[in-house]
């Protein structure tokens, strides 16, 4: 068995408007029977994944808030892989008027266009923080903290190489930790730049997506090829 572990990101790749379905749920336990690992990888609090996707235990690890948190689904065990954002700064974001402000173990989230603020009190602070971008939200961690962290982390504790992992993703911040999969995946409403840089795109979107890769795997890794779409021509 080349590949040992499945680690998908949640939002638009897993799941669609928040929720998996039962087709997906269904493909997911089909690979664990088979022996592999499930890893989950989200930019997600863990609260807040498990108000959608109760059904935690199905994966063996989570990685959340989007490399910060690592999370044993079977002993509750949590670990934080990055300093919480200092009280100040998320005061102050508060009364800048960002809407949508949530605080994590160590990401702090909002939504664009409140990305001007969060730079402004990043600045004005002095502090070592980042902003990643995932679609709409404005994500603000630690500098060197992303999903390439978690997933790091939650490989060594499987004590498997990143390069027997096939990552499935559909946006930005996704590909911290593809690029470390031994194969790497977009689903069909991934971002374009994202498909660009992947092994394979997938015809479905989302689950679906997600449906159509891991039956090829689970027939034969064989039927997984890397097919990378052509890049783009731009205009001189």
């Amino acid at each position: 068995m080349r590949f040992r572990v499945i680690a998908a990101d949640y939002d638009g790749t897993l799941a669609k408007d928040g929720r998996v379905d039962q087709k997906t749920l269904q493909v997911l336990a089909s690979v664990r029977d088979s022996g592999r690992k499930l890893l989950l990888v989200t930019g997600r609090e863990l609260e807040s994944l498990r108000s959608v996707f109760p059904q935690l235990g199905r994966f063996d690890l989570i990685v959340a808030e989007n490399g910060a948190l690592l999370y044993h689904p079977s002993t509750g065990e949590e670990r934080v892989l990055g300093k919480g954002a200092p009280a100040a700064f998320v005061e102050m974001l508060r009364r800048s008027g960002a809407n949508s402000l949530s605080v994590g173990r160590s990401i702090v989230a909002t939504v664009k266009p409140h990305e001007a603020e969060v730079y402004q009190a990043i600045e004005e602070l002095g502090l070592n923080l980042q902003i990643i971008l995932n679609r709409e939200s404005v994500m603000v961690l630690p500098v060197g903290v992303d999903k390439a962290t978690g997933f790091r982390a939650a490989m060594a504790e499987l004590h498997l190489p990143l390069t027997s992992a096939v990552g499935i993703g559909d946006a930005e911040n996704d590909y911290a930790f593809l690029s470390l999969c031994g194969f790497s995946v977009a689903v069909g409403n991934a971002i374009p730049s994202l498909k660009e840089r992947v092994d394979l795109v997938t015809s479905g979107k989302a689950g679906a997506g997600v449906v159509e890769v891991l039956r090829k795997i689970l027939a034969s890794e064989d039927s997984i090829q890397p097919v990378r779409l052509p890049p783009k021509k731009h205009k001189g």
